[in-house]
């Protein structure tokens, strides 16, 4: 093995917010960066030291970036991006080498797996990609010298004037193999990091993923990391995880950041079964799943082990568009999804687990009747919480190679973040969209009884309200310019 190296692995910020607003995402929700923390967690495992700046949580501190690499002379720094972040990835890369002019520079992350080669092309600040799953990739990397990069699966490189894709990894991790993410490498944690208002019932909470992949092939997802692969940690791994954080971090609420954590059952009624047993029943946590695969038996234990929330990937409420754009496994194929939906909301509030919508307006296909099906069909749910996102074509989902056949794309990297219209349906103008962006929320959030779920979260999520209370001022002058345009 080579000598250790040092790395510095940095999560970009990029345009996390609307243009031209206040970026309200550091009261609303920060995320930690998982997939730098089980990096830096798997370099140092094997020897090597590494180091995570977030610029998500240290926003304008570019600084410290420039500082570290003067201080601690890293042979590599990493950068992790999605499309909206990858531009401001750029940036602080040629920071890095205008400081440190032989320091190593590697992208990955879902915007590198997407478009591979024509990054190195267009970007000669980046010396290496990473595609896929990137533990191995990485380490193997920077043990390399320089030497043998053929042989390193997952990896686009320059030889000459030859951009080198070597090919996705044909051996993934056992999930179970990988230590805890670093948790400790981010300034602040938890405190910092903070889930969205009325989401949680106590603090200090945290994010995990469990799992990683997923076998759907919905048009709108991109899956250029993980692909269709699905692999997942046993329970025994999870409920020493969750023993990890109440015991390093004091963690009282987790959200389980998985595609969709409910996808085998045995994995979730086991994993309940032991976090029961193991005392750990007073940690609450939320997760996403797919309606097709709940049942009452599987509520009942999720909620005595503690969930308290479980999100909902509706997307619409048009049957058309939903036929058109979501898949589903052969042994979940369902006649009637929406009726389905329905039946499993009911079922979870019954459960005693709150419920949280998930939609997106603006997919190919979108008219003005279906809009009207979707509010309507919101309305009719006894939902707890509601998400609304601006359909944003990514370079690595299916509907990205023929979008501008269904409307107007302004692929402007920046600003795909699922909180613009970068793509508009035809039949309609941008403003119409945002119009009935505005609408569907307005109508949700007007009702008396959204009013008064959120009245009763003084009780049941106390945090939340001492948050929104202390930030009041903030929202209501997003609100008030918000509602001007």
């Amino acid at each position: 093995m080579s000598q250790n190296k040092k790395i510095l692995l940095v999560h970009p910020l990029g345009e996390n917010w609307l243009r031209g607003e206040r970026d309200m995402s550091h009261i609303v929700n920060i995320v930690p960066p998982l997939g730098l923390l089980s990096l830096a967690a798997w370099f140092e495992r094997h020897g090597h030291q590494a180091d995570v700046h977030d610029c998500y949580a240290l926003a304008g501190q570019d600084e410290r970036i420039c500082k570290y690499l003067e201080e601690i002379n890293p042979d590599f720094i990493g950068f992790s991006t999605t499309t909206s972040s990858f531009l401001d990835g750029i940036r602080l890369a040629k920071m890095a080498r205008a400081v440190k002019p032989s320091i190593k520079v590697v992208f990955g992350g879902v915007h590198m797996s997407a478009l591979r080669e024509q990054l190195l092309r267009d970007y000669p600040v980046i010396d290496y990609g990473v595609v896929g799953e990137g533990e191995e990739t990485l380490r193997e990397l920077m043990e390399s010298e320089g030497r043998g990069l053929k042989g390193i699966e997952g990896l686009i490189f320059r030889e000459q004037k030859e951009i080198i894709f070597t090919g996705h990894r044909k051996k993934l991790l056992d999930m179970d193999s990988l230590p805890f993410p670093a948790y400790e490498k981010l300034e602040g944690f938890p405190d910092r990091y903070l889930l969205p208002i009325f989401s949680y019932p106590k603090a200090p909470n945290a994010t995990i993923i469990t799992s990683r992949g997923c076998p759907y092939t919905c048009s709108y997802c991109d899956r250029s990391v993980f692909r269709r692969t699905y692999r997942y940690n046993s329970p025994e791994y999870m409920v020493k995880y969750l023993s990890f954080l109440k015991r390093r971090f004091n963690i009282k609420h987790v959200n389980i950041y998985d595609d969709t954590f409910t996808l085998k059952r045995d994995r979730v009624m086991e994993f309940c079964e032991l976090k029961i047993k193991s005392g750990l029943g007073k940690i609450t946590f939320n997760c996403a799943a797919r309606t097709e695969q709940l049942d009452a038996g599987m509520l009942k234990l999720m909620k005595k082990a503690g969930c308290w929330m479980i999100s909902l990937g509706i997307e619409t409420g048009d049957p058309e568009l939903l036929k058109r754009h979501r898949s589903y496994l052969p042994n979940h194929t369902l006649e009637k999804p929406l009726e389905n939906i329905r039946e499993m909301v009911f079922m979870i509030k019954k459960a005693g687990i709150r419920v949280k919508g998930l939609f997106m307006l603006g997919l190919p296909g979108e008219t003005e009747e279906s809009i009207k099906k979707s509010m309507d069909y919101v309305l009719s749910l006894p939902l707890d919480e509601f998400n609304l996102t601006k359909l944003t074509p990514f370079p690595g989902a299916p509907m990205y190679c023929d979008i501008r056949e269904h409307g107007s794309f302004d692929e402007t990297w920046a600003e795909m973040n699922a909180l613009n219209f970068v793509f508009v349906p035809t039949g309609f103008t941008k403003d119409r969209m945002e119009e009935c962006h505005r609408e569907f929320y307005r109508r949700y959030f007007s009702r008396a009884k959204t009013l008064l779920n959120y009245a009763q979260m003084i009780w049941k999520s106390p945090d939340s309200w001492r948050r929104f209370w202390l930030n009041l001022p903030t929202f209501l002058r997003f609100t008030k310019g918000h509602n001007k345009k």
